[in-house]
Formats: C-alpha cells, sequence, structure tokens
C-alpha cells in the first residue's frame, strides 16, 4: 500500500532575575479576578512571598500554564522549520522564519498577548517554562504533606514537565544555555533531560501518579532516542500503555491560554499547511492523521494558497498532544527495526483507522518509520527533531514566496542571549 502526495493548486539576558519577574507575573495572571472592576493592585510582590505553602497550587498551576503556551509556540515555529506550515502574512516578523533567515537571532519569541500577533519563536516561552517549572518545584519540595496535601503529584508534574523543556530545547537548538550558563550541546541536553525524567519517574511512582508515569516515560524514551541509546528508548517506549495521550490544555478565557495552532491556521489565516502534508492519501483514500482543508481563498498575505490543518479545530480552546501512546509505539519502531517495528506501526494505524502496511510502502525500515512518524506526528512539534536527528535535507533555493532560503535548520541562540549571558559575549 503506497503512500501518495497530491498537492493540488538590546534588552535584559534571561537570566534569574528575568524569570523571576515572568514567575510573578505568571503568579498574578493565574490568580487573578475574572472581572476587571473587582482586581485591586497588590502592589510588588516579593520573591520570597512565593515561599508559601498555599500558594503550591498556583504555583503548579502557573507553570504547566506557562508550558502550554511554549509548546504551542514551539510547535508553530518547528512547523514552519520544518516544511509543516508555510507562512501565509505578510509579516516580517512571521516570513524571516520561513525563508530560515539569519535574522530569526533577534527573535526569542514571546507567549502572544493578541490573537493578530505573528511573531514566532520559542527560545524565551520555553525557558521561562523551564525556569517556572524548576523554581515551583524547589520550593514545594521544602513544604510538607501535611501543609500541601497534593505535594507529590505536584512535584511529578513540575519535574516531568521541567524535562519537557530540556527535551524541546534540545531538539530546535543548535546549542544551549542555562540561568547565564555556559554553552551545552544538544546531547548535553538531552542527558539533562534523561536524568530529570528519571527522577520525574520515581516520584511519579512513589505517587502513584499514572498519568505523569506514562508521560515522563514517553519523554525519556524520545531524549534516548535523541541520543541514539536505542535499547533504552525501545524499554521506555514499550512500557506505555494503549490509549495514553498528555495533553496541552488550552482556553479562550485569556489569549495567552489560546492555543496558538488554532489562531495561527484558523482564526487568522497567518500559516498555512505544507505543500507536502497536502492530499496525503494510503490506499488510495484521504489520510486521516493529516487531515487539510483547502479553503479556496488566499491567506492574510493575498498571495499564499490557505490551506487550513484540521487536526484541531472547533475553538482556541483545543488541546494538543505533547506525549501520547501513538509517539510511544513508533519510538520502539525506530528502535527496535524489522518485523517489530512493522507490528508497532500497524498498531498505531490501526487506532487511527487506517489500513496495515502492505508491503508495497518498500523495504526500508527506517524511511517508513519516519513517513509514519511524520504523519501521524504531524503539527505535535516533532518533525524539526526528526529532520536534524536523521539528517533529512531542508528545501534550498527559493520558497513559495521567491524569498531566498537562509542557512537555518537548528536554531540559533537569539541575540538576547548571546550580547547579555556574561558567558556568551562576543560568541
Amino acid at each position: 500500500m503506497q503512500y501518495h502526495n497530491s498537492n493540488g493548486s538590546g534588552r535584559k539576558p534571561f537570566g534569574r532575575s528575568v524569570a523571576r519577574s515572568i514567575l510573578v507575573l505568571g503568579l498574578a495572571a493565574a490568580t487573578a479576578c475574572n472581572s476587571l472592576l473587582d482586581v485591586t493592585n497588590p502592589g510588588v510582590v516579593k520573591s520570597s512571598d512565593l515561599s508559601d505553602p498555599s500558594l503550591a497550587p498556583t504555583l503548579d498551576a502557573a507553570a504547566l500554564g506557562t508550558f502550554n503556551c511554549a509548546f504551542a509556540q514551539y510547535v508553530a515555529t518547528a512547523g514552519v522549520l520544518s516544511g509543516e506550515y508555510i507562512v501565509s502574512n505578510s509579516f516580517v516578523d512571521a516570513n524571516q522564519w520561513g525563508w530560515r533567515g539569519v535574522e530569526t537571532k533577534t527573535q526569542p519569541g514571546t507567549c502572544p498577548a493578541s490573537r493578530a500577533t505573528t511573531s514566532l519563536g520559542f527560545y524565551t516561552p520555553m525557558q521561562s517554562a523551564r525556569f517556572q517549572a524548576e523554581d515551583a518545584a524547589k520550593r514545594i519540595t521544602a513544604f510538607t504533606a501535611a501543609q500541601v496535601p497534593t505535594r507529590a503529584n505536584m512535584l511529578a508534574e513540575l519535574t516531568t514537565y521541567a524535562a519537557y523543556t530540556y527535551v524541546l530545547l534540545g531538539e530546535g537548538m543548535c546549542k544551549m544555555t542555562v540561568d547565564n550558563g555556559p554553552l551545552i550541546t544538544r546531547d548535553s541536553t538531552f542527558k539533562i533531560a534523561v536524568a530529570k525524567f528519571t527522577a520525574a519517574l520515581a516520584l511519579a511512582q512513589t505517587a502513584n501518579y499514572a498519568a505523569m508515569t506514562n508521560m515522563a516515560l514517553v519523554g525519556r524514551a524520545r531524549a534516548q532516542l535523541d541520543l541514539g541509546n536505542l535499547a533504552a528508548a525501545k524499554a521506555d517506549a514499550q512500557a506505555v500503555p494503549a490509549g495514553f495521550v498528555r495533553n496541552a490544555e488550552y482556553s479562550e478565557t485569556t489569549i495567552t491560554r489560546e492555543n496558538r495552532i488554532y489562531n495561527l491556521t484558523i482564526r487568522n489565516d497567518f500559516l498555512s499547511v505544507g505543500p507536502d502534508y497536502r492530499g496525503l492519501t494510503v490506499g488510495g483514500v484521504p489520510d486521516p492523521r493529516v487531515p487539510v482543508l483547502n479553503t479556496g481563498r488566499f491567506g492574510n498575505d493575498a498571495v499564499t494558497p490557505q490551506w487550513q490543518q484540521r487536526k484541531f479545530i472547533g475553538t482556541g480552546a483545543v488541546p494538543m498532544p505533547i506525549a501520547s501512546w501513538a509517539e510511544a509505539q513508533l519510538i520502539y519502531a525506530e528502535a527496535a527495526g524489522g518485523q517489530e517495528a512493522k507490528d508497532a506501526i500497524n498498531r498505531v494505524r490501526a487506532s487511527r483507522g487506517v489500513a496495515p502496511l502492505d508491503g508495497s510502502e518498500g523495504s526500508d525500515i527506517e524511511a517508513i518509520v519516519l513517513e509514519e512518524r511524520r504523519r501521524t506526528l504531524f503539527s505535535e512539534g516533532q518533525r524539526l527533531g526528526d529532520m536534524l536527528r536523521t539528517n533529512i535535507p531542508f528545501p534550498s533555493g527559493v520558497n513559495h514566496k521567491g524569498q531566498t532560503y537562509g542557512p537555518t535548520t537548528c536554531v540559533p541562540l537569539p541575540d538576547v542571549e548571546t550580547q547579555n549571558n556574561p558567558n556568551l559575549r562576543g560568541s
């Protein structure tokens, strides 16, 4: 059964002081009243004020909310770099990612405060999420179970989500740094993630928190795959139960809590599905894993045909998977190879209503697995890491707007980091 594709027609550094400011602002947003008329200015919140057991649930919720916002920003940015999406607006802050220009170094990204925001970039949002999760875990560790009855669950959550920030930053960035520290390699970042996932597993298992146990298993399997540790990746992936999924949750109560992919691709026509993801079929029928719609109109730029993703639809509150059994099975397939890989692929296909492999896909199991990942994990922030990990070539020449592609594949550290981090100045 063959696959077919019919296309049709000058700041402060991100260090501890900035991160703590973000933490306080995030907490303020998490605890604000629903009505602006009810809000009074609480004045300055000291960092020490956050070491209060009664604030533990707020610390936990704020950290997870920051991650969810950063995750959507990562999926959008990585989607443009990897060709899942093309830019269909006319604003430079998005188009420089579309041509993969060196100018992306000026774009650390932010969690948008407006639906009309077109800027991409995920570095600052994901670093904010990392810091908040780690800081909250440190504070809650100092509390007792008597003070915070759900302490064990919170620590498992925060440690797992912190580990995920390292995986995503490792997959997306060329190099990394943490809290104004020295440069570390992508592999070093993945090793930190493995260690954090291991700690998260211990916390989740002690708390009997199945969701975090499984999320940490998927995350550690992913990080081990990134490192080339196939046996370890296979073992973790195999342990994830069928049907598991952990979603990034969104809401339309505030703009920063909305699903960014929905806003960019449906609400505003700012991104269009890339040509390689249009009209995909398996055995002559549309592939349900990559649902897209040709709207018959142009995007916001009035020149790019607007193809909508239909995977995340309905409202800006639609969730997106962070970790799932399907991903774990495909990690298992890549690590195992041979018939085990085919069996795993067929299990995932069956769960998505897709016919099993029939041999017409060819004999290159690595290529088959990567194609299955491309389709099954479409718009989940996976393809960029796959391209970098397996040396899949990026497009060259000019893009759909005639813009010449630049050298960006993995994302360089932004200027806000290299110009202000004392360990990186001049690098």
